[in-house]
């Protein structure tokens, strides 16, 4: 059986203030360097092939929890928020016109302004997952695992979603067939680790 675990990024001041990052490389802030360089991967996912998003803040994740450089997909580089990126999704909210919506509100063909819908981040995710072979962890973004889960849970991003994403937790599917595989994996701390 191939299976993936999802991993989000740590922190970043950008995710502290409410703004969407989408394809901004925002780095890591000190605080999430410092949370991260105290976990670990646990068994049998410190001996998966290790992915990450090109983009720092997944990449540096990756290495912090792993103690080792990732590959690289472009395919899971974040959703493209377009017009949106940088802003605040509470002020997009309060203002009326915006076309922001809460995630319950999407559907799979919601689009920001010069950006990309749920449905074109499975397009080109879907290529990437076939392409993997045994036990997989990427190191991503909140959109990237949004896409996967709700495809491996049924969920067409309609009202409330099955799983709610956590940070420092491994999320992990069955890609023969797509599916949920048990409650999410906490890291572990690094001096846990045999």
């Amino acid at each position: 059986m191939r299976r993936l675990a999802l991993l989000r990024h740590g922190h970043t001041d950008w995710n502290r203030a409410g703004r969407i990052q989408g394809r901004s490389d925002i780095p890591l802030d000190d605080a999430a360097r410092h949370d991260l360089g105290a976990l670990a991967l646990p068994a049998p996912w410190d001996r998966a092939t290790l992915w990450s998003s090109p983009l720092s803040r997944a990449v540096e994740t990756a290495e912090l929890v792993a103690g080792r450089t990732p590959r690289t997909a472009p395919a899971l580089t974040e959703m493209n928020w377009g017009d949106w990126e940088g802003q605040r999704g509470q002020d997009l909210l309060d203002t009326p016109g915006s076309g922001y919506r809460h995630i319950e509100d999407w559907g799979w063909d919601f689009r920001p302004p010069a950006g990309e819908s749920p449905a074109e981040l499975w397009t080109r995710i879907e290529a990437w997952l076939a392409g993997l072979t045994g036990d997989s962890v990427a190191v991503c973004h909140i959109g990237i695992m949004r896409v996967i889960l709700a495809r491996a849970h049924g969920w067409n991003f309609s009202g409330i979603p099955p799983f709610k994403v956590k940070r420092n937790r491994l999320f992990v599917v069955s890609l023969d067939p797509l599916a949920p595989l048990g409650e999410p994996v906490r890291l572990i701390p690094r001096e846990a680790r045999p």
